[in-house]
This record gives structure tokens, C-alpha cells and sequence, in this order.
């Protein structure tokens, strides 16, 4: 089993999630060591036996996605491989929902019944075009009835940013201003987390955990784009047993 973080949040039996992290498989530099991305320079067959550790660990090989920053949700179990989209949810035992991630905030839902759960890449494009929004309108549950962990991302103190990105989250609430610090010529902080769970509480999701991550300032940890340009991917992933 590669090395990997469980999430800690109250979801039910029946539930299954993860996080990898950079450690525990067989790329190298850049890309050490457990690079799960196919499209990032990494030697293929490296990315294969990667993929292959994690799958040995699930109870079927996940439902990549070719990510587009977009705002798009698929049904895992009827989704090809590499289908265009940036989140996916399910209500099929043993379909893993899934994520990749280097910098981008990965989003992990499940209702309190297990009986539905999806996976969201949330980058600020995706999660200021409503990929949040899109996941949750897919799984067809109150909000009340849902839960969610936000995993491994970018934290506020690094995660730089230009008025561009402060402009598209206040068009649609004017209290993503809470997210922001200004810094220098017309540079933003920007906490991703913050916007994401602004998001989630709009929906009515209010029990939400994690976000106690910070991917640039933790290189033995993970993999970090922002930090290193060429780098490897992370997953986050979760089924229903």
C-alpha cells in the first residue's frame, strides 16, 4: 500500500476514501515517487506500476478523468476511462470516484446514508465556473444530508494570485473577499479552502473537514506545481463498499 492519508471526517460505514501522497512508489526526480499522472513527462511504465500499487488497494482500478479545469460532473460507472470532466460521483458499490492533484483542491463527498459519493478537482477556474455546485446537483441529496473533506492543496499563505482571480469569485458572492489578502502590485493571497467551503455552505453542506493542508510548503509530502512546474499528481479518491 502506498503512503496515503485518511481522511478524517464523519462519513458512514460504507464509505471509503483516501489521499496519496508523493511517497511510496517508482518514479524519479522530478516526479518521485508515486507520481500517479499519465500526462506529466514521467516515465509510462513507472506511472503504470504506480497505478498499479494503488489499484491493489481498492476494490476496482479508479475512474481517471482527463481534467479541464472545467466545471463538469460525470456518473463514474457509466464514464469512460479519460472522459472530459473535473468531478464525478456515483451511487454503484465498488466504483471509485477519483482526482488528481498538485496544487488544486480535491473535494471528497459522501451523504450520511452511503448511498451516493463523488470526487471533485477544484482549482480556482473549476471551482469559480461551479464544479462544487455541478457535483452536488449530480448526487440529488439536500445539502444538509451531505458531508465533506477537502484534501491536500495549496495553502493560504502561498498560494499567489492576480486581481483576475479576486474578480471571478466576487462576481458571484461578494463574500469571497474574505479569501483574499492583498500583498504587492495588485497580487492577492488567496485561500482556496476558504472559497471552497463559502461554496459548500451556500449548498447547505456544513459538515466539512480537512483543509488542514498546505501542498507548496511540504516538498517531502507532496507533489506541488506551483512550486515545482514539472511535477508528479496525487490522487484523492472514495467508493461505497
Amino acid at each position: 500500500m502506498p503512503d496515503h492519508i485518511l481522511p478524517d471526517w464523519a462519513a458512514p460505514a460504507g464509505v471509503r476514501a483516501l489521499s496519496t501522497t508523493r511517497r511510496g512508489g517508482f518514479s524519479s526526480a522530478p516526479w518521485a515517487s508515486f507520481n500517479l499522472g499519465e500526462h506529466v513527462g514521467d516515465d509510462p511504465s513507472a506511472v503504470q506500476a504506480n497505478r498499479q500499487r494503488l489499484r491493489d488497494a481498492l476494490p476496482a482500478e479508479p475512474r481517471w478523468l482527463r481534467q479541464v479545469h472545467g466545471a463538469r460532473c460525470v456518473d463514474a460507472a457509466l464514464a469512460p476511462q479519460g472522459e472530459p470532466a473535473d468531478a464525478s460521483f456515483t451511487r454503484q458499490r465498488g466504483v471509485v470516484c477519483a482526482v488528481q492533484t498538485a496544487d488544486c483542491l480535491p473535494v471528497l463527498l459522501c451523504d450520511e446514508r452511503a448511498t451516493v459519493i463523488g470526487a471533485v478537482h477544484a482549482g480556482w477556474r473549476g471551482l469559480a465556473a461551479g464544479v462544487i455546485e455541478a457535483a452536488v446537483t449530480a448526487m440529488d441529496e439536500p445539502g444538509e444530508r451531505l458531508m465533506a473533506w477537502m484534501g491536500p492543496a495549496i495553502g493560504p499563505a502561498a498560494f499567489e494570485v492576480g486581481g483576475e482571480v479576486r474578480d471571478a469569485f466576487l462576481a458571484h458572492d461578494p463574500r469571497a473577499a474574505e479569501a483574499f489578502v492583498a500583498v504587492h502590485g495588485g497580487k492577492w493571497l488567496c485561500d482556496i479552502y476558504l472559497l471552497a467551503r463559502q461554496r459548500l455552505a451556500a449548498l447547505g453542506i456544513r459538515r466539512i473537514a480537512g483543509a488542514d493542508f498546505c501542498t507548496a510548503s511540504d516538498g517531502e509530502g507532496f507533489f506541488s506545481y506551483r512550486r515545482d512546474g514539472v511535477t508528479g499528481r496525487m490522487a484523492s479518491l472514495v467508493w461505497l463498499e
